[in-house]
């Protein structure tokens, strides 16, 4: 069994991290925020993990690492190499 995730792996800042979207909602937990991180933590080993979700006017928002956070608020989502990963069980 398998499943999709959309996400990137960006080397910036001299640092090299993932970002993972998300439903909104869980953005919004920090529960569920954890678990999230955890979940994809096998998929993107040793790099710090931000999750990104989308506000209702489709405006991303980050949750994550503060610095890595602070630079992606600055940056414009089309410039971030986003791709779709197939993920095993």
């Amino acid at each position: 069994m398998s499943y999709q995730i959309d996400g990137a792996v960006v080397k910036e800042l001299g640092i090299t991290f993932a970002i993972v979207v998300v439903k909104p909602h869980i953005i919004q937990s920090t529960t569920e925020t954890q678990e999230a991180r955890n979940a994809y933590r096998h998929i993107f080993p040793n790099m710090p993990i931000i999750l990104m979700g989308e506000d209702s006017q489709g405006k991303p928002a980050y949750y994550g690492r503060k610095d890595i956070v602070n630079f992606l608020a600055k940056t414009d989502p089309s410039r971030i190499p986003w791709r779709r990963y197939i993920v095993a069980d």
